[in-house]
């Protein structure tokens, strides 16, 4: 399975390394390199890939900021001098955090990291994606969904929002950061109203985990998430009935 990626990095040398590292390595197709965020933005805006080797520091925009302003994220691989954003790179999902000079061993093991996420969702793919709700006598306090190698409990009071990431979702508790492959009919069906809303085609969320709406946007925990055209007279409407 070949993984098509980008790399962004404002230092040549390090752009010339990674490209270096790609050439030699069978299963990586590098589609384009970049010298800024704001470019790769705008490159990601009508093109798809599978992983981003992202460098962090860089004017204007940096490789944090980039990673926040997507909508879609793929798989991504923090390049960096720096090992102070290794928090925050986990915080967001990143599938590993390189430190520079990056050695040629060391690309080959987070690419295959990649790779083996990227063959483990390709094997859940040849499945149909299933979503088990138990009944309770007391109403439904959980569900399982089923990850990369198990099926995993999600108790439905500690769910805060769910975010649609290609073909995968991502559930978000307080403790944890869930993927699941299931199509949007099955997330809507566990997460009903009017504890949980559909609030845009890549985003439900928890109606009491709200902090505050604004304008277009739900601030939950530390994540802005908007409300579009199509959801916000149904989120709305049932906002004003919990007044």
């Amino acid at each position: 399975m070949k993984i098509n990626c980008i790399a962004i990095d404002d230092e040549p040398l390090a752009l010339d390394i990674i490209r270096d590292y790609c050439t030699k390595v069978p299963f990586i197709n590098l589609l384009r390199t970049f010298d800024n965020a704001i470019d790769t933005l705008e490159y990601l805006q009508n093109n798809s890939v599978d992983l981003i080797l992202l460098d962090i520091q860089m004017e204007e925009l940096t490789g944090i900021q980039l990673l926040n302003a997507l909508k879609i994220k793929p798989f991504v691989i923090l390049t960096t001098a720096y090992d102070s954003y290794a928090l925050q790179g986990f915080e967001l999902d990143v599938v590993d955090y390189m430190l520079k000079p990056i050695s040629f061993e060391r690309f080959i093991k987070g690419l295959n990291k990649v790779s083996d996420r990227m063959h483990a969702l390709a094997s859940a793919g040849q499945e149909q994606p299933v979503v088990l709700n138990l009944p309770q006598t007391e109403g439904k306090d959980y569900f399982f969904v089923k990850t990369e190698t198990r099926m995993e409990k999600v108790a439905m009071n500690e769910v805060l929002y769910v975010e649609g990431m290609g073909d995968y979702w991502k559930i978000v508790t307080k403790n944890r950061r869930i993927m699941t492959l299931m199509n949007a009919q099955g997330i809507e069906d566990v997460l009903e109203e009017p504890r949980f809303c559909r609030v845009h085609k890549s985003w439900f969320v928890a109606i009491d985990k709200i902090e505050f709406i604004e304008r277009r946007h739900i601030k939950i925990a530390d994540q802005y998430i908007p409300i579009s055209d199509t959801y916000q007279k149904t989120f709305f409407e049932l906002i004003e009935r919990k007044q």
